[in-house]
């Protein structure tokens, strides 16, 4: 206290000390130099002129295209090419290639804005969609200028889907557990093994790939393994069927095998011995756009358990004014608020250049928990209406499951947390 009382002292005596012409020479420079740094590094939830267009954009196009043939997909099946090709024409797929190689070159915050738009008209769409980015990230990330020109280049030259083959039948949540293997042959490298569960995977014109290229169990991870780009259509390559999932069907899921597969030096992604350290990095990217799909999902459930709730009378009133379905709306809100939270805090430490693993499993688990209990509590609203399929939740209530299990398990995701968490106090 007495420090504080000094201190408005010694600040008056000084202030007596100068005059006002200084005061306001010294207001503006401060002006000019601390005020522009403190709008941009600030906290702020308001989307640039920039970010409000994609969003409006894909909103529109969500509502136009996606919506109404969202049924006929989950019914079937069949993978939404029309809807692709609509979305490749407006600029809503491969959205984070640099402009270099063709791409708009958008930050992860504004590929998730259309990311969550897609997924309040179809997960199983948006899964589709963002199957993309999903195989790109690594070779954005790692590759060599030559290799994203010939693969991330041709994505944005005509519509093309690609694939990112991680996944193996006993290697889900243990990545270290890869059996599928790569070995050298003079310049060239030979690929064999198999993967699954592989988005995209029927209808891939590339893959990325990731093997053990040391044998040696004892060989560290970060020496053991390497990525490569493998072209869908080289001799050794086989698709499997296309799996019938519980939802989500419109993307396309299905396993691949790889039978004495060569591949060129020149496709490797990173460096030799180093895809576990590409593959992780991968995921602080991917990981908040599942986020965000899952926030589209949660949306869609409380718009559409609102919607329900304003038109279902029961005692004389809409049900909304019952104060046991007011409630169960209000966590489905709160839910979503607080999983965007998550998701957009991941996107501007990654956006600004900081590692952004903690705030990406955040975003990633709890949007998989919003979209998982909103879709549970939507159907409640709806009651025996909602267990139907002529209602939309559902089908929001299979799709959602997903969001806890692909690109790391909730259970991986607070592995994660905690160690992260740890490592600000050890």
């Amino acid at each position: 206290y007495q420090r504080r009382v000094r201190g408005v002292s010694n600040f008056q005596h000084y202030f007596k000390q100068i005059n006002l012409s200084r005061i306001m020479s010294l207001a503006a420079r401060l002006t000019r130099s601390i005020l522009p740094r403190l709008s941009t590094r600030g906290i702020s939830f308001n989307l640039s002129e920039q970010q409000k267009e994609i969003e409006e954009t894909t909103r529109k196009f969500t509502q136009e295209v996606v919506i109404p043939v969202a049924p006929h997909h989950d019914e079937t099946g069949e993978y939404p090419w029309e809807v692709l090709r609509g979305a490749w024409d407006l600029g809503l797929m491969n959205t984070t290639i640099p402009e270099e190689y063709g791409g708009l070159g958008l930050s992860l915050l504004e590929a998730c804005i259309v990311q969550e738009e897609i997924g309040y008209g179809c997960t199983g769409i948006a899964t589709a969609l963002g199957g993309n980015s999903l195989a790109e990230s690594p070779v954005i990330l790692a590759g060599s200028h030559e290799l994203k020109k010939k693969y991330l280049g041709r994505m944005t030259e005509e519509l093309l889907v690609a694939a990112y083959g991680v996944t193996e039948p006993s290697a889900g949540s243990d990545v270290g557990a890869t059996r599928t293997n790569s070995r050298k042959v003079g310049d060239e490298f030979v690929i064999n093994g198999g993967k699954m569960w592989i988005t995209n995977c029927g209808h891939a014109n590339w893959f990325f790939v990731f093997t053990r290229s040391d044998p040696d169990p004892k060989c560290p991870a970060n020496r053991a393994f390497t990525a490569f780009v493998v072209d869908a259509d080289s001799p050794g390559v086989t698709v499997g069927r296309k799996e019938w999932n519980m939802g989500q069907r419109a993307s396309d899921t299905r396993g691949v095998t790889f039978e004495d597969v060569v591949v060129p030096a020149e496709n490797i992604v990173g460096e030799y011995g180093g895809g576990f350290k590409v593959a992780m990095r991968c995921f602080d990217k991917t990981r908040p756009t599942v986020g965000a799909m899952s926030l589209g999902l949660a949306r869609r459930a409380l718009d559409e358990a609102t919607k329900y709730s304003m038109e279902r009378k029961t005692m004389g009133k809409p049900i909304f004014m019952h104060q046991a379905v007011n409630f169960l709306l209000a966590d489905m809100a709160m839910r979503y608020e607080l999983a965007k939270l998550g998701v957009w805090r991941s996107c501007a430490d990654y956006d600004e250049g900081r590692r952004n693993t903690y705030y990406a499993s955040i975003g990633k688990l709890y949007g998989g928990l919003a979209a998982n209990k909103n879709a549970s509590d939507a159907v409640q609203v709806f009651g025996g209406n909602g267990y139907n399929k002529e209602y939309p939740v559902e089908k929001l209530m299979r799709d959602a499951k997903i969001f806890q299990i692909y690109e790391g398990t909730d259970q991986i995701q607070k592995l994660i947390i905690g160690r992260e968490h740890m490592t600000k106090w050890l």
